[in-house]
């Protein structure tokens, strides 16, 4: 599913990254600098590898060597960050819509990613008017709407108390089992990599 070596460079950071994996659901990890969230851009075509190549089940997005390099908007990556980063001004329904605008098959449709992640009852609601759980829900539903062939999760529990991440991570456990699709999952916790991914690898 995943075959990922890379060079990356920023500023005075830099280091030699690989991964092979057949597994759908796969965690990075390691401690804070360590480069995690950039290998994660780097897929998402936000940094630009030295050089390298980048291949998600079967699509290749990066090969320096052939010249190959998909713009972001193009690579079909659905990206969940630390916050939600939800638009303030607009309510739930137009926050997720917002996603919607990939041109091409639909894989998601509004109704299926509103029941798949209980959010019926917050569609009218402001972004400040949701609980940390909630807002990333939200922004779970918004990366699904952009119609994305990959998932990326870069630690959507770090900003949450513990009560709101075991209200989370079931959630994120139902888009697992019911998306289907690969999914990168950065974290530092030891217990949602557990919970969530079927193969670890470690940044030291």
């Amino acid at each position: 599913m995943l075959h990922l070596d890379i060079d990356l460079r920023r500023g005075s950071f830099a280091r030699h990254v690989r991964i092979d994996a057949t597994q759908r659901v796969v965690a990075l990890t390691g401690p804070s600098g360590a480069g995690k969230t950039s290998v994660l851009n780097a897929i998402a075509g936000l940094v630009r590898p030295r050089a390298g190549r980048i291949e998600i089940d079967g699509r290749v997005l990066f090969d320096s060597a052939a010249r190959i390099d998909v713009p972001a908007h193009r690579r079909r990556v659905g990206y969940v960050f630390q916050d939600a980063r939800l638009f303030p001004h607009l309510d739930v329904a137009r926050n997720l819509v917002y996603g919607g605008h990939h041109n091409g098959a639909r894989t998601f449709a509004l109704d299926h990613v509103v029941e798949l992640l209980g959010i019926a009852p917050l569609l009218q609601r402001r972004p400040a008017n949701l609980s940390g759980g909630e807002a990333q829900r939200v922004a779970i539903g918004r990366a699904l709407l952009s119609q994305p062939a990959v998932l990326l999760f870069d630690e959507p529990l770090s900003a949450l108390d513990e009560a709101r991440r075991e209200e989370l991570i079931p959630w994120l456990q139902r888009v697992r089992d019911e998306v289907r699709l690969p999914m990168l999952y950065v974290s530092h916790t030891s217990d949602d990599v557990r919970r969530l991914a079927d193969a670890v690898h470690t940044l030291d």
